[in-house]
Parts: structure tokens; sequence; C-alpha cells
């Protein structure tokens, strides 16, 4: 097995340590993060960095790049408090990658990449109109990481929006269903399939599969 040590990686070539920390961690959600600018710009960009952080209240949060240079998504966010989260699906994945082009602020990224901006029940953000989930969200608050001038972001969740086909009477959206994919490092992204659900995990119990008969 390969052993690569810190001293290793800080020795590295700027494009192959970027890929290497990136993919080595596993896969990571793939979402798009569409904004509105108080003068009514719409943004939409691609993050890999979208995780759950609590569900009463429910809450979610994602990782900007670090805020050595002008954020637009993170801009508007401050500035409206608003923005949505947006699966990415395996239809759409060129058009959600090209978004990570540096297009000047005034520029809508939905205008070049053929992604289609819709707006639901009055919310400020756009979302996207391919994606096969949809969250509004409302920043909440924010912690600065120092170490790499990245800062957390916070928001509580505002609207969910799905087809019901992909949710099962527990509540549990089957995501490989609607298409969502997975971001493996910065720019590979694959499509997960499903391979077993497990009941809650306790002491003394054998694990249990939601899919077989007798519950084993």
């Amino acid at each position: 097995m390969k052993h690569i040590k810190a001293s290793d990686i800080e020795e590295m070539e700027k494009i192959y340590r970027l890929n290497l920390v990136n993919s080595c961690t596993g896969y990571k959600s793939a979402n798009l993060i569409a904004t509105r600018s108080e003068s009514g710009n719409p943004n939409v960009a691609v993050f890999s960095s979208v995780t759950h952080i609590g569900s009463n209240p429910a809450m979610l949060g994602f990782v900007t790049r670090p805020l050595s240079v002008a954020r637009n998504t993170y801009n508007n966010i401050r500035e409206t408090e608003y923005f949505t989260v947006n699966h990415i699906q395996d239809k759409m994945i060129e058009q959600a990658h090209q978004t990570a082009a540096k297009y000047d602020e005034e520029i809508s990224e939905f205008n070049k990449t053929g992604l289609d901006e819709e707006y639901l029940d009055g919310f400020h953000a756009p979302y996207v109109k391919q994606s096969e989930v949809k969250l509004g969200c409302k920043f909440v608050n924010e912690y600065h990481i120092k170490e790499n001038d990245t800062v957390l972001v916070v928001a509580s969740i505002e609207h969910i929006y799905f087809d019901e086909g992909i949710q099962m009477p527990d509540g549990w959206l089957r995501l490989d269903d609607a298409g969502t994919v997975a971001v493996n490092g910065l720019d590979g992204y694959s499509l997960p399939s499903l391979l077993d659900r497990f009941h809650y995990a306790r002491p003394g119990q054998e694990v249990r599969s939601f899919f077989s008969k007798d519950g084993k």
C-alpha cells in the first residue's frame, strides 16, 4: 500500500496535491448553490461541501473557498440571507461543472450553462429547474476557519421540494432513484447505487436490513 506523509504533501506540485487531497477523503455531495444579489442578478455555482448540520431545527452547512478573492455566492448570501441548494442529477453534470468557471459578477451562470432558474413560493433566491431535489435556505451564522481563510456557513432549511416517488414511508429519500450524483475529488462525477439500508444499530442486536422480508 502506498504511503504518503504530510511532508510529502507539502512538497507536491499544486494540481497534483489538489487532486490527491480532494479525493482521498471520499465521495462528497454534489450540489448547485443558487443566489440572487440585492440588484436582482442571479448566480449559481457548484459546491461539494454541503453537509447535514441537524434535523431539529433543520439546518445544513457548506464551506466557502478562501475569501482572499471576491466570492459571488458568499457575498449574495450575506447581502440577502437567502440561497438554494439543488442536487446535481446525472443528466446535468456538464452544465453543473461549467458553473465553476470564473465569470464576471454581472454575468449569470444560468445564461452561460443552459441551466434554468425558477422561483417557487415567493422565495428570493432562484432554484435550478433541472434539479430533482431542491432546498430553500436562510443564513443563520458563519464560522471563520482561520487556518485557510474559509468560512463555514450555517443555514436553516426553509423549503424542500422533490418528487414524492423517491420518498419512503418513514420519510427517507432514496436518492439513487432521483439520479443524484456525488463528487470524486474536484472534477469526477459518480452515480451512487444503493447497496442496502439498515435499521438503527444497537449493542447486542444483529444488523437488520430494511429490504429483507424477515428484517434481517
